[in-house]
């Protein structure tokens, strides 16, 4: 596997079929890897929470979501070769787990929401083994009694993939903590991929994705939430790619 430094962290530098590939032998190592999807507002927070650079630091696949981070890497010479964001692979991790009998277990979202996820996903994949779902509530991480029993229900029926969608940094700093005693072969952080998949909230068109404007369109999804997050802190990543490339 292919790994290179840029800016902050490091990445596995994989075409989409070359990380299905990939998955599939994690999985069949079983040694409870996990995976993370960096984007512009990963590189941002990595540059000052020292947890979130020990969580990536142990992920066994760092993949590159975002155009930005594309752009950033050719401006440094050091091309990445795809884009791989964590709701284009969700679905492709979804058909590979039905092709090849993988279960799977979906963490996150609000209430209700994994569950209309799962149901969406193994009506459109033939042969998917959704064994469960589950929407913890607001504060779960600090929580002994819900932890366990998030651990319990998880154990009992023991899924090939686990997709955690809980927003970062809690999703990767869940994996990084708990993926031992879950004992779930891989895990992926994969952020609002499950309200994507139950219909939740919509996708930006994909000209909007592939020309590096998601980011527009999820602001006028919810202004309120997230447009602090792309118009003031992200803004962030100009200084991060000019600091990285002095190499400093």
């Amino acid at each position: 596997m292919t790994r290179m430094r840029l800016m902050n962290t490091e990445i596995d530098n994989l075409t989409m079929d070359e990380t299905l590939d990939a998955i599939d032998s994690l999985i069949k190592e079983d040694n409870c890897s996990y995976v993370v999807t960096p984007n512009v507002d990963h590189i941002v927070q990595l540059e000052k929470d020292e947890e979130l650079k020990r969580v990536y630091e142990n992920a066994s696949l760092i993949l590159t979501d975002g155009k930005p981070l594309i752009w950033i890497s050719n401006w440094y010479k050091t091309p990445i070769k795809e884009k791989i964001s964590g709701s284009d692979l969700f679905p492709r991790v979804c058909d590979l787990a039905a092709k090849k009998g993988y279960t799977m277990y979906l963490l996150g979202a609000a209430e209700g929401v994994a569950d209309k996820a799962a149901k969406n996903l193994m009506d459109k994949y033939k042969g998917l083994n959704i064994v469960g779902t589950y929407s913890p509530p607001f504060g779960f991480e600090k929580d002994k009694v819900e932890l366990k029993k998030i651990e319990r229900q998880i154990q009992e029926v023991h899924p090939d993939i686990l997709i955690v969608g809980l927003g970062c940094p809690k999703q990767e700093k869940y994996m990084y903590h708990h993926c031992k005693e879950l004992d779930v072969p891989i895990s992926f952080g994969l952020g609002a991929s499950i309200d994507f998949e139950a219909g939740n909230i919509k996708r930006a068109p994909r000209w909007m994705s592939e020309h590096g404007l998601e980011w527009l369109y999820r602001i006028t999804q919810d202004p309120k939430r997230l447009a602090k997050r792309y118009l003031v802190d992200d803004m962030k990543i100009i200084r991060i790619a000019r600091k990285y490339r002095r190499g400093v």
